[in-house]
């Protein structure tokens, strides 16, 4: 299980995208794919997936430590920490802010 998922929103706390917020696209190994943060450029050729040859703007991955997710309560950022907790019967395995004591999920 890991501590940033796909869908997560997070904050980038070092690089030259620093400060910026944005919606987790994709998790790979130890890195993840943040929407509008660490923008690329890519020449494209033309191919039967991609009709259309240029130079295409695209997210490149970054490190998860380069991370940290935004807490709902004060929009800053936090640490996370597994908890398990029983909720409706069953014993879950469940992400929980250090600071503010929210549940992630």
């Amino acid at each position: 299980m890991r501590k940033i998922r796909k869908g997560d929103e997070v904050v980038v706390l070092r690089g030259k995208d620093a400060g910026q917020k944005g919606k987790v696209l994709a998790v790979a190994e130890d890195r993840a794919t943040v929407e509008n943060v660490n923008v690329v450029k890519r020449h494209r050729k033309r191919s039967v997936k991609n009709l259309k040859a240029g130079i295409n703007d695209m997210p490149a991955p970054l490190p998860l430590g380069a991370l940290a997710l935004v807490s709902k309560k004060d929009g800053k950022p936090v640490r996370v920490r597994f908890e398990t907790r029983e909720t409706a019967g069953k014993v879950r395995k469940v992400r929980v802010a250090t600071r503010t004591g929210e549940v992630f999920d």
